[in-house]
């Protein structure tokens, strides 16, 4: 609070209008929409995994709440009900459409939330535990310990042969490819 009642004292509307300006014309559309629906993903988990919305800045044991939640294996939950995320959560997110799929989360999807949520701490002027050591080893081992297959992206993904011929078509017209 003393960090923000010296910026409430220094900062007139018009410097946070000019601020809040330059960050959305900064960061980019697809930045601020990731952000946006992060940080409404992370209070909605919040208030259902604790009844409460979300503490700034986030304790390391609601860290390690977030990655038991979303970080789990298919196969031990299928002989634990209490294994990953529990069923009032899960159907407390799926009604509110925030949980379209079935399973785990994708582990880029977890890292990129959580780096959203220490990004949002940051700016309110808070350290947050997002480097902790305890949080960077639960990622790690959730990780190696259920290795999820990549699947491709897109249907019409680019092949080896395709790229050859955009090569050829781009050296036959005169444009030079790199």
């Amino acid at each position: 609070m003393e960090r923000r009642d010296e910026l409430a004292e220094l900062l007139t509307d018009s410097d946070v209008e000019t601020l809040r300006h330059l960050v959305n014309q900064g960061m980019g559309d697809n930045t601020l929409r990731a952000l946006t629906s992060d940080l409404a993903y992370l209070e909605a988990w919040g208030l259902a995994a604790t009844g409460r919305s979300l503490p700034w800045p986030a304790p390391e044991a609601l860290l390690l709440k977030f990655v038991a939640h979303h970080l789990w294996d298919l196969e031990r939950r299928a002989r634990d009900a209490g294994h990953g995320m529990p069923d009032d959560v899960e159907d407390n997110l799926r009604r509110q459409g925030f949980l379209k799929s079935t399973g785990p989360h994708a582990t880029a999807t977890v890292r990129r939330r959580l780096a959203n949520w220490s990004t949002l701490t940051r700016w309110r002027g808070l350290d947050g535990a997002f480097a902790s050591p305890a949080l960077k080893s639960a990622i790690r081992l959730a990780v190696r310990a259920v290795p999820r297959t990549r699947r491709r992206k897109s249907a019409k993904a680019v092949t080896a042969d395709i790229l050859a011929k955009l090569i050829a078509t781009c050296a036959t017209s005169g444009i030079a490819p790199f």
